[in-house]
């Protein structure tokens, strides 16, 4: 049986990995940390109610959680947009 190995090394070296997110990749997290809360806050309201019947209570609190998370989506979807500088062209001719 024969082993198949690289017959050369590779072409682009990869960067030492030291365990630890770069500043740019900190910088996304704290970019989008309001729809992460939000995702929680959503999975926290579902999760209250899933060995019981809701009530209107409940209810609220979900509606509430989720108008939190698309708020959220929303602010981070304008953020980055603004932020590129590509131009989104379409819509109707």
């Amino acid at each position: 049986m024969t082993t198949i190995a690289a017959r050369q090394a590779g072409v682009t070296a990869a960067a030492p990995f030291d365990g630890e997110p770069s500043d740019a990749e900190l910088d996304a997290i704290e970019l989008e940390m309001p729809a992460i809360l939000a995702d929680v806050a959503l999975l926290d309201a579902l999760i209250m109610t899933i060995d019981r019947t809701p009530s209107e209570l409940d209810h609220q609190r979900i509606r509430r959680a989720r108008r939190r998370v698309l708020a959220a989506r929303r602010d981070l979807a304008n953020r980055t947009a603004a932020t590129s500088d590509t131009t989104v062209s379409g819509g109707a001719a």
